[in-house]
């Protein structure tokens, strides 16, 4: 399987075809929410946010070898950090992709900063640059698939 790049104007062009709307083939989170769920991704990956190893360390190391995979991340899946009812932040979705795009550009100029800056995922435990832009690719072709955004 193939995942998209990591590259903000790629990401914007797919989100482009996102409208407030937009239904998700699996799962219960409306459009803004997914949105803002992958800006709280990248705000974790800033290091931000009171996150946690939520795993034991030894299966963290085994869950991070999924990121060097050509698998997919599997639907419908609930993780306590990630709640499909947590209280939406943006009036709107436009609000919610504008702070999407800063997050990102953020993300970017602290990557580029200090690129052995590490950041815990709750699942895979810290991780390096290379390991987040896995995630995220990962992560945000799961969620674009999920509002048929990308096939």
């Amino acid at each position: 399987m193939s995942f998209i790049e990591t590259d903000l104007s790629t990401f914007l062009e797919v989100l482009g075809k996102l409208d407030a709307n937009t239904k998700p083939i699996w799962g219960n989170i409306s459009a803004q929410r997914m949105v803002e769920h992958l800006t709280d991704s990248i705000t974790m990956s800033r290091g931000l946010g009171e996150y946690h190893l939520i795993v034991p360390e030894e299966k963290a190391v085994q869950l991070k070898q999924f990121l060097h995979t050509d698998k997919p991340m599997a639907q419908n899946v609930q993780v306590p950090f990630a709640l499909p009812d947590t209280a939406l932040r943006n009036s709107d979705l436009d609000d919610a992709l504008d702070e999407f795009t800063i997050a990102w550009v953020d993300y970017e100029e602290d990557r580029d900063e200090d690129s052995e800056k590490l950041a815990v995922h709750p699942f895979y435990g810290n991780l390096n640059r290379e390991e987040w832009l896995l995630v995220h690719s990962k992560h945000f072709t799961h969620h674009f698939k999920q509002f048929g955004l990308i096939e």
